[in-house]
């Protein structure tokens, strides 16, 4: 665990470099996590700045405070947790979680995809894909793919191969095998009800309530990269954005 040295944001720290000891398992569901002083030490900042690291985990449910007693690991959830601010945390999907292709990267033809890539045709490549945290399916996503850019992952197996399974990103891909930096993702979140292919994917009932986010990636040059439309289980996962007040 690191330290830092500006106090607004101190506390945003050490509550990621708790989340992460949590979800590695360093502490098992009902150890307890070092105490305030403890930890106020060794970051070198106030107890009142750890508590309030402590009440983030606590409203995630990662944690659990009893008075008099300490702060504990709450019992292990099957349900994933991430809390995204960049193109970084994204990236972070592969850190702890499994992607196995269902459909592998294929040519097709799609006129809304094409669309929202900014083609001048109609046809695009198209993956679909699980991924698992703790060996349970929390989403299933397509991700559509300019031809230009799909054409240089031929013999990319984490895409091309159905049954394959990494711990990659598609944009990660994109980066790491075709030197594509990402600089930013338009976003959108709906609510939607699982059809009967999702439901077999993701093992949930036929109408079942799904969360729907839209990602489309930019480039440096500002053209769209890939569009993922990914639905989650809200069972399994749960959706963090920290919201900043503008300078």
């Amino acid at each position: 665990m690191g330290t830092q040295s500006t106090p607004v944001v101190a506390y945003r720290v050490i509550a990621a470099d708790l989340r992460a000891a949590l979800l590695r398992g360093e502490f098992a569901g009902g150890a307890q996590l070092p105490i305030e002083s403890a930890l106020a030490d060794h970051y070198r900042v106030s107890r009142q700045t750890i508590r309030r690291a402590f009440q983030e985990l606590v409203a995630e449910g990662l944690v659990e405070r009893t008075r008099g007693r300490g702060t504990f690991a709450a019992n292990p959830s099957r349900r994933y947790l991430r809390q995204f601010g960049s193109i970084a945390d994204l990236m972070g999907f592969a850190e702890d979680t499994k992607l196995e292709v269902i459909e592998p990267l294929r040519r097709c033809v799609n006129v809304e995809a094409a669309g929202r890539l900014r083609l001048d045709g109609d046809i695009v490549h198209r993956l679909v894909f699980t991924r698992s945290f703790d060996d349970a399916p929390f989403s299933l996503t397509t991700v559509y793919l300019p031809p230009d850019i799909a054409e240089r992952l031929d013999d990319v197996e984490e895409v091309t191969r159905a049954g394959a399974q990494s711990n990659v990103t598609i944009i990660g891909v994109l980066e790491a095998h075709l030197g594509i930096t990402i600089s930013e993702a338009d976003q959108s979140i709906t609510a939607e009800s699982a059809t009967e292919a999702l439901a077999s994917s993701l093992g949930c009932s036929r109408g079942a309530p799904l969360l729907r986010i839209d990602r489309v990636y930019l480039g440096l040059d500002n053209a769209p990269v890939e569009l993922a439309v990914a639905h989650f289980l809200p069972d399994h996962y749960s959706y963090r954005v920290n919201l900043r007040r503008g300078t």
